[in-house]
């Protein structure tokens, strides 16, 4: 069973099957896959510079080791963030590929919205991660980006080409403080006595549970969607998953691979 309306692509991490998460390359292919958005997390550095890096340290991620709070910009740079990681090849020719440099160094929030400017249409998903040492400057630091680049306070919730996203409560009410209109998501692994309804906050817009809620409590986007609230779910990789999703009407889908849910889907 089809939903009547097909949910949109998200890239998680950009198109993390197939090249390393976080990169300017993920991203540029996760467009190239036909991705209606971007996903990325956000941290800060020692010196006060949006970073888009997931975990709270970047031995995993990089050729470094560290906490990336306790770094510096310069010393991120200085890492090699795409060598760690050799991803899934979309097709024989790119084994013979060159390594892209694209794929090295650290990416700042200001590079992937200068990506997103130059796509339109493209929606970007910023995530702010917690329980952080800098705690709400994070928050505080990516509407004055917003501001700069003149999209913290957009016409419409609707038609705003970011949208702020969180597993932490107090981030996203941090971020309707500063801002009425930039949409918000409201993550969750799992569902409370007091969001098993489907209400949400008053500061929150959507709704992001992960997949693996939907498998147990398919009738929670119903829920949810009864109390004016649309979905975000993710990770949403295997074909089932994507066919769930479609069939429940969730409006976000995040997904490491672009290419494969957009076939799914039959765009």
């Amino acid at each position: 069973m089809i939903g009547a309306v097909q949910p949109d692509v998200v890239a998680h991490r950009g198109a993390s099957a197939h090249r390393a998460e976080h990169t300017v390359a993920a991203y540029a292919l996760a467009i190239e896959q036909g991705a209606d958005g971007l996903e990325c997390d956000v941290r800060l550095s020692r010196d006060g510079h949006l970073v888009c890096v997931h975990d709270r340290k970047v031995d995993r991620t990089s050729s470094g080791k560290g906490v990336v709070s306790t770094l510096t910009l310069e010393r991120l740079s200085q890492l090699d963030y795409g060598s760690w990681y050799p991803g899934m090849p979309e097709t024989a020719d790119e084994l013979l590929r060159p390594p892209d440099e694209s794929e090295r160094g650290v990416l700042t929030l200001e590079s992937l919205l200068d990506l997103v400017e130059a796509n339109r249409g493209i929606k970007l998903f910023v995530e702010t991660k917690h329980p952080v040492r800098y705690g709400g400057l994070v928050e505080t630091k990516l509407i004055a980006m917003l501001r700069r680049y003149g999209l913290a306070r957009p016409k419409s919730k609707e038609d705003s080409p970011v949208v702020m996203m969180s597993f932490s409560s107090r981030a996203v009410r941090r971020v309707r403080d500063h801002t009425d209109t930039l949409p918000t998501v409201l993550l969750l692994d799992q569902l409370s006595v007091t969001r098993w309804d489907g209400t949400l906050p008053s500061y929150a817009d959507y709704t992001g549970p992960g997949v693996h809620i939907l498998r147990h409590d398919p009738d929670y986007v119903e829920r949810a969607r009864s109390f004016g609230a649309e979905t975000y779910v993710w990770t949403v990789d295997d074909a089932e998953d994507v066919a769930l999703c479609t069939k429940l009407d969730v409006r976000f889908l995040a997904t490491n691979s672009p290419a494969t849910t957009v076939k799914l889907l039959n765009r």
